[in-house]
């Protein structure tokens, strides 16, 4: 705003003192203040409101406006409570900087001016950065030179004051600003659960933004979103616009702004998904030619294309690992392998890597409800025997699983399985059955979201999915449930007793030190398991079918 539309406002009780010639200057801000140097909080353009309380002789005057003037401030205005009136002594002063100058009534409060001074401002300021996104989206929209998220972001922190940052739905970080004074970074937990607060809420139905308040921080969640789709579909592969602020007061013109700043950064996410057919379209033909039986040698022909496409640069072939995802929503009408494909191009990339570049070397193609993607993994140059360290399930999952859970809500279930790394084309069918096989393992399981390796199938484990539900219940209820029902009436903590013997290999004095009870208390408990379920504890039998009953359940 300029200086001379303050004169416009009646209310604001401002009366010029001097400075005519500089009204037409800009007011970028508003600051009181009453020390005798209040330089180190100026940066130029500010309207300074000062109750005359540094004055204490005619001298301080003088220099009091020239450090106001050399810092660049826009104007002064002071008040008259403290000395009746404007001393004569700061109109000269003034005059002599050619700073303008204004004084305030006693009964117009600097808050009522600082408020409007501020209202204006942003006001314009919105204005200002509405043009500029306009003009950025037409230069995304037209061409690679536009820039990505950051420029935008930056010009909400420079223009608005306002800190954002666009996360994917796992609370990665795609995009923050690049101003050397935007403030801390966002803690990869914070965005986490940034991205699972704005999950749940989205699925509720509610429009956006969704408003937040975490580690006594409040964020307004702007969601990135292609419209006139099933939610389910878009939900867990759409990136949102995290702002730090509270959004439920803004007028409608800043809300407008922010929302079209989200429909900027979805053509940068447009144009990520089709920079990633070409790897889709590979991954999908290694995917089809290892289902078909195709020769290791097509196979290995194909990878060979792959692999300078995944990994720019390499020397040596690279290893590969398969990991299989499959997303199914309740009522079986949506397919879940378009949003399976989307989950696992994210969740291959490294949690705390920015941007959205490295997930282009990931290849992931979707058949119905599953997906299926192609890792590649970079061969150590020596020793020559050093392991090749892959994917692991519950790593692949440490960090997502809270975000994605509260985004498939009830209705929903993601569940992966990870290959072992194969050396070569012929491995990758093997490697390609052992994901689908760890996958079926992790649906076993209990969760919204659950994951399981190839390290796992060498176990009993393997054989717990392919148990018929009926058969799994019937086995588990002959064991567990006259325990169950002993411990409900008697609080006599059968099953845990039972789960710590087994678990301490049958060694008494362990499983006693385990649980803090006397020996003797501990043969009591189970000499109790074994009356009331007829089994013996001493023998190996009877120990597994405990053991997999209490898996089972």
């Amino acid at each position: 705003m300029r200086l001379r539309a303050l004169l416009d406002t009646p209310t604001l009780g401002l009366r010029l003192l001097g400075g005519e010639d500089e009204l037409d200057r800009t007011v970028r801000g508003v600051m009181t203040t009453d020390l005798r140097d209040p330089s180190r909080y100026l940066s130029g353009g500010e309207l300074v409101l000062t109750g005359l309380a540094w004055r204490r002789e005619p001298d301080d005057s003088e220099r009091f406006v020239r450090i106001l003037a050399t810092a660049g401030v826009a104007g002064l205005a002071a008040g008259e409570a403290e000395l009746g009136s404007v001393p004569d002594d700061l109109v000269v002063a003034c005059r002599r900087h050619r700073l303008p100058l204004f004084s305030v009534v006693e009964d117009v409060s600097f808050a009522s001016i600082t408020e409007h001074v501020v209202r204006q401002v942003s006001s314009e300021r919105a204005g200002d950065l509405a043009a500029v996104v306009d003009r950025h989206r037409r230069l995304m929209t037209s061409g690679p030179t536009g820039g990505g998220p950051e420029v935008v972001l930056d010009l909400l922190g420079s223009d608005l004051d306002l800190r954002a940052w666009v996360l994917s739905p796992t609370g990665r970080q795609i995009a923050g600003s690049t101003l050397a004074d935007s403030g801390p970074e966002l803690s990869g937990e914070l965005a986490a659960r940034l991205a699972g607060e704005h999950l749940a809420a989205a699925r509720t139905g509610r429009r956006g933004p969704h408003r937040v308040t975490l580690d006594s921080a409040t964020f307004s969640l702007f969601p990135i979103r292609h419209e006139g789709r099933d939610l389910r579909q878009t939900l867990l592969s759409d990136w949102l616009l995290a702002v730090e602020a509270d959004a439920g007061d803004w007028p409608d013109e800043r809300l407008d702004l922010l929302h079209g700043v989200t429909q900027l950064i979805a053509v940068e996410r447009d144009r990520r998904d089709a920079a990633r057919t070409v790897r889709r379209r590979l991954a999908q033909e290694v995917l089809e030619l290892v289902q078909t039986g195709a020769p290791p040698a097509e196979i290995a022909a194909r990878l060979r294309v792959a692999a300078p496409v995944l990994l720019p640069g390499l020397g040596a072939a690279p290893h590969w690992q398969i990991v299989v995802a499959r997303v199914e929503w309740a009522d079986g009408d949506l397919p879940g392998g378009p949003v399976a494909q989307s989950l696992l191009e994210e969740m291959l990339v490294d949690p705390g890597t920015f941007g959205p570049e490295p997930s282009d070397r990931i290849a992931v193609a979707h058949t119905g409800d599953e997906a299926v993607a192609l890792v590649p993994l970079p061969v150590p140059d020596e020793p020559a025997d050093a392991p090749i360290t892959g994917l692991h399930a519950d790593q692949l999952l440490s960090v997502v699983r809270e975000p994605l859970s509260r985004g498939l809500a009830d209705d929903g279930r993601l569940t992966v399985g990870v290959s072992a790394a194969v050396h070569s084309a012929e491995g990758l069918r093997g490697a390609l059955e052992e994901a689908r096989h760890a996958r079926r393992v992790a649906a076993a399981r209990t969760g919204r979201v659950c994951a399981a390796g190839h390290e796992e199938l060498a176990s009993h484990v393997l054989l717990l999915p392919f148990v018929p539900d009926d058969v799994r219940r019937a086995f588990t209820a002959r064991l567990l449930d006259p325990l169950r029902d002993y411990d409900r009436k008697h609080r006599a903590e059968l099953i845990p007793t039972l789960e710590a013997f087994l678990d301490c290999d049958g060694s008494w004095t362990r499983c006693a030190g385990r649980l803090h009870l006397h020996v003797n208390t501990l043969r009591y408990r189970v000499g109790r398991i074994e009356q009331l379920t007829g089994r013996d504890l001493s023998r190996l039998e009877d120990k597994l079918d405990f053991f997999l009953a209490l898996r089972m359940s």
